[in-house]
């Protein structure tokens, strides 16, 4: 039997993080938005364009940390998309009934 994947590190986190960025910023802008429409959909990507909008024009001097947290709230929503996901294979699981 399979045991659980550990928890990722830091170091590593950060790593993949620039990786991907890099990634992000080399990739043709047509691309780009392919990828966007295809992982996330239009109607999400509308919804974090008008809550990101919302939240610079309330506070625009805090730009800097408003971008920082809003990466970091798409990071913790994936976070929470594969919980789910795992929490659902467990569900149907057939060893767990």
């Amino acid at each position: 039997m399979a045991r659980p994947a550990e928890p990722m590190n830091s170091a590593r986190k950060r790593e993949l993080a620039i990786e991907f960025i890099r990634k992000i910023r080399a990739m043709d802008r047509n691309k780009l938005h392919e990828l966007i429409l295809g992982e996330a959909g239009e109607e999400l990507a509308q919804f974090f364009l008008m809550y990101a909008t919302d939240l610079m024009m309330r506070e625009p001097q805090r730009a800097t940390e408003n971008a920082s947290s809003l990466l970091l709230i798409g990071y913790l929503i994936r976070c929470f998309e594969e919980d789910l996901d795992r929490r659902k294979s467990v569900a149907d699981s057939p060893f767990v009934h």
